[in-house]
């Protein structure tokens, strides 16, 4: 039997239906609609629909469900796995939806999710007001918002679904629904971490928080195993005020790098301090003090600067993540030893100390349930032939391996095309069996399956 296509059920008849675009194989711009931020993916959907409301995004799920059509969802488009586009499906692309609307007090907005983490942030940063994020400003709201979201506030004012206070799903049945801690509550646990297994997130209501001005910015110094320890027990122990990302790599040929630490191992220190600035200078003076900086651009700024600079799509992408309670004695060692083996065009490993309020919430409060870790690991390989996938993803399970995957859970905001066990993992305890009964309720046939993916029970 030969799988339906959209054929058989009159896209233009469909494409009168819509207040968005519809675009399909023959329509000019076909090429560029396809392509997602890993554009290694070269899949021809049938349609990709650029929805202008939920009205065009319920309809869209039905006509997927009714015509047994695969269905991906795309909000900023970084899946590195590729969900946000299908060979022969229908993609809903919601990057045209991007409402937003601060309420008159300032303390939530409602903003539609086909903005991305940089555009929200420069229109809140506007008036001063802040939800913490990620740390990629090209991201969508959707995608950042249902994985948990750990980002530059992480430790000040938690994950982004710990500031979620109600969201808008069109559900797979094509019905709209309202989901908040007192309407559809169970809907609302799923999504703080479920990922896009429960529905077409359209809109969401999100907590705000008055910070005008932070001291941030990237502290480059050179990697040594006392500089990496030192600098996980410097974040470990500062105020949960400041949240820290420390990459581990190579030194690219960077003009602010000297010459002759060119391809010597460095340690690129994200700072976000959300304090008062007056004592920005002697929170970060630990950091300062591990080693004579390469280059220090940690100054006093407005938050949304944090998202400002270019940012460049990669093709392929094999990554290994896991949540720890520290790393390994030998860790820093087994890092600077394994990078220089690395042969992608870009290698990585990324450490974030954990804590503060992302800790204060219980465990079992949302789908994303590593609250209890106090360190979060991701070992990342850039490259740009599909042909060296097995060598870079073997490079980076090594790592991985070394400082500590084997049995511990990811975070499936960075997960890649996984198996069902390590999506399995990232769910501990009751919270996989807690998912698999709400699939079965909310999307008993799997319409949502382009995802990391949470079988019905």
């Amino acid at each position: 039997m030969m799988a339906p296509t959209l054929k058989d059920i009159q896209i233009d008849d469909l494409r009168a239906e819509l207040t968005g675009e519809l675009i399909n194989l023959n329509d000019p711009g076909y090429d560029d609609a396809r392509t997602v931020f890993f554009n290694g993916f070269d899949r021809r959907p049938v349609a990709i629909v650029r929805v202008a409301d939920t009205k065009d995004v319920a309809r869209v799920v039905s006509i997927a469900r009714e015509g047994g059509l695969e269905l991906a969802i795309r909000s900023g488009s970084h899946s590195s796995a590729g969900h946000g586009t299908s060979e022969g499906g229908i993609v809903i692309d919601l990057s045209r939806m991007k409402g937003l609307d601060i309420d008159g007090d300032g303390h939530t907005a409602w903003v539609e999710t086909g903005l991305t983490a940089g555009e929200y942030t420069t229109i809140t940063g506007e008036r001063g007001l802040v939800t913490g994020l990620g740390d990629t400003g090209s991201v969508g709201l959707g995608g950042i918002t249902l994985a948990g979201g750990i980002g530059f506030l992480v430790r000040r004012h938690g994950l982004t679904v710990d500031n979620l206070v109600a969201a808008d799903v069109v559900t797979a049945d094509g019905e709209l629904v309202r989901t908040s801690e007192s309407s559809e509550p169970d809907l609302f646990w799923a999504i703080r971490g479920g990922g896009g297994n429960f529905g077409v997130v359209t809109s969401v209501q999100l907590r705000l928080h008055q910070i005008s001005q932070i001291v941030g910015g990237m502290l480059i110094l050179p990697a040594t195993p006392e500089v990496i320890t030192g600098f996980l027990e410097a974040a470990e122990a500062a105020p949960q005020e400041l949240s820290t990302i420390a990459n581990v790599t190579l030194a690219p040929p960077m003009p602010f790098i000297p010459k002759d630490a060119h391809g010597a191992p460095i340690l690129i220190g994200q700072m976000a301090y959300a304090g008062p600035v007056g004592r920005g200078e002697a929170v970060l003076a630990p950091f300062r003090a591990l080693a004579k900086p390469y280059a220090d651009m940690v100054r006093p700024m407005r938050y949304p600067e944090l998202y400002e600079g270019p940012e460049q799509a990669a093709r392929f992408g094999s990554g290994a993540n896991f949540f720890a309670d520290s790393l390994p004695q030998d860790g820093p060692e087994a890092i600077l030893e394994g990078l220089p083996r690395a042969t992608a065009m870009m290698s990585a490993v990324q450490l974030r100390v954990l804590g503060g309020a992302i800790a204060r919430v219980p465990n079992d409060a949302t789908a994303f349930a590593h609250r209890d870790r106090g360190l979060f690991v991701n070992v990342a390989a850039m490259y740009a032939d599909s042909a060296e996938r097995a060598t870079h993803a073997a490079w980076v399970n090594d790592i991985a391996d070394v400082l500590g995957k084997d049995g511990a859970g990811g975070y499936v905001g960075f997960l890649g095309d996984e198996d069902e066990s390590t999506i399995r993992a990232a769910y501990p305890g009751q919270t996989w069996n807690r998912l698999r009964e709400l699939k079965g309720r909310y999307d008993p046939q799997n319409l949502f399956r382009l995802n990391h993916n949470i079988p019905p029970a």
